[in-house]
């Protein structure tokens, strides 16, 4: 019997479609569904440190008003959670009711850019429930003032603080923007995180010239965007002390054998569920399964990383990005 499981973070999945952090994972009942179609793990929809923030300094000047503020209720953030319903009440709500409904790892996901005042939090996932947390971090380098060493510090001192907080497995997602990307993605293997995602997707802004205001587009990836990913997964997958995670670009089950043959444990989808509906993940596993067929694999692990830079005759497939016979003569 054909085996499509993987192992991600000490989890064995079942295959390696992971549901990634979005709009489609932030209520039980879609959870539910992507779990139906087949997903092996889910990461739910972010919580951002500034939600975190925003209520905790709300709770304090609620109490402040009301006249009960005292020095040692500050800190004491299980206090704060019995002031009201809000944001991070929701979202623990979230992972709790998602772990009793769905029987795949429910993984937390924190879009952060500072190791300040918020992370206690992470203990308070793990207190309810979730498998694991997904550090989603990328800091815009427009503080000219910081050099990019200053930038990458502040990614390790997030990863150590909420390690210092939460037992359960921790990953972090990050973006190709790094003047040393290889180096930094190496080093942050070294520390204790058990996955790597690479990459995120951030907002980009767009410019409406008829009304001259800023608005929001390219919200979803293309199938061309798999590029960057599986050039770094492939040059990272066997030089890394931890799992590796392909996101972005990922749409079909071909997109999905790229990213396993060049090492990755596992790929992230979210755009083309939008696109598609939670079937593509069937549709995408059953495009796997012909795949292997053909190729006389009867499980993952004899396959993956086959194409990674270690593994082929011409290493400088990956690394060379001008080659001459592809861009002399081209017609487009």
């Amino acid at each position: 019997m054909m085996d499509l499981s993987t192992s991600y973070m000490g989890f064995k999945l079942k295959n390696p479609i992971i549901a990634g952090s979005s709009g489609l994972t932030d209520s039980v009942d879609k959870i539910t569904e992507i779990e139906k179609h087949g997903a092996s793990a889910v990461v739910l929809r972010s919580i951002f440190e500034e939600e975190i923030l925003l209520e905790m300094n709300a709770k304090l000047q609620q109490m402040s008003t009301n006249g009960f503020v005292y020095p040692e209720t500050v800190g004491d953030y299980d206090y704060f959670d019995k002031v009201e319903e809000e944001t991070t009440y929701k979202y623990l709500k979230l992972i709790r009711d998602a772990k009793s409904a769905v029987r795949i790892p429910v993984f937390a996901s924190i879009n952060c850019v500072s190791p300040k005042n918020w992370t206690y939090f992470p203990k308070q996932i793990e207190d309810a429930g979730a498998d694991a947390i997904e550090l989603n971090l990328f800091i815009l380098p427009t503080d000219f003032n910081r050099t990019s060493a200053d930038n990458e510090r502040v990614y390790f001192s997030i990863i150590d603080e909420v390690q210092k907080q939460a037992s359960i497995p921790v990953s972090v997602k990050i973006s190709y923007y790094f003047s040393n990307l290889g180096k930094l993605i190496q080093d942050i293997s070294k520390t204790e995180v058990k996955g790597i995602v690479l990459f995120n997707r951030f907002y980009s802004p767009d410019i409406d010239i008829e009304n001259l205001e800023i608005n929001s587009s390219f919200v979803l990836s293309n199938p061309s965007d798999i590029a960057i990913s599986l050039r770094w997964l492939a040059i990272m997958s066997c030089r890394v002390n931890c799992d590796l995670v392909a996101s972005t670009g990922v749409h079909t089950g071909k997109d999905m054998i790229k990213q396993l043959l060049v090492g990755a444990k596992a790929v992230q989808v979210a755009s083309t569920l939008y696109k598609n509906g939670s079937q593509q993940i069937g549709l995408m596993l059953e495009e796997l399964k012909t795949w292997m067929g053909s190729k006389k694999f009867e499980s993952i692990a004899e396959f993956r990383g086959q194409l990674s830079q270690k593994h082929i005759d011409n290493p400088a497939a990956f690394e060379r990005v001008q080659f001459m016979k592809y861009f002399r003569g081209f017609k487009g």
